[in-house]
């Protein structure tokens, strides 16, 4: 049975400290920390999946629909309240 200190990537038995990632050091140069991110930022936009024009129009239109549902949906709500609110409380209009 192998030791479980011989390998970082492995969890450290019960009892003992949780063994540290990389090598240690620490870079303190805030342009090579840029220089990191920007480089990792670029990587990760080159994996997206951007959608067709077809795709960007049909999702627009699903949007706006839905949006519109959701408007007359609440408009619809606040003028039945606001109805029951002038009968209760008698306002007259």
């Amino acid at each position: 049975m192998a030791d479980d200190t011989s390998r970082s990537d492995t969890t450290a038995g019960k009892g003992r400290p949780t063994p540290k990632r990389g090598s240690g050091k620490v870079d303190r140069n805030p342009f090579k920390k840029l220089g990191r991110f920007l480089r990792e930022v670029v990587e990760q936009l080159r994996k997206v999946v951007y959608p067709t024009r077809r795709q960007l129009i049909t999702y627009s239109i699903v949007v706006l629909v839905f949006v519109a549902v959701i408007m007359a949906y609440i408009g619809g709500l606040d003028l039945l309240f606001g109805d029951l609110v002038q009968r209760a409380f008698g306002a007259d209009s």
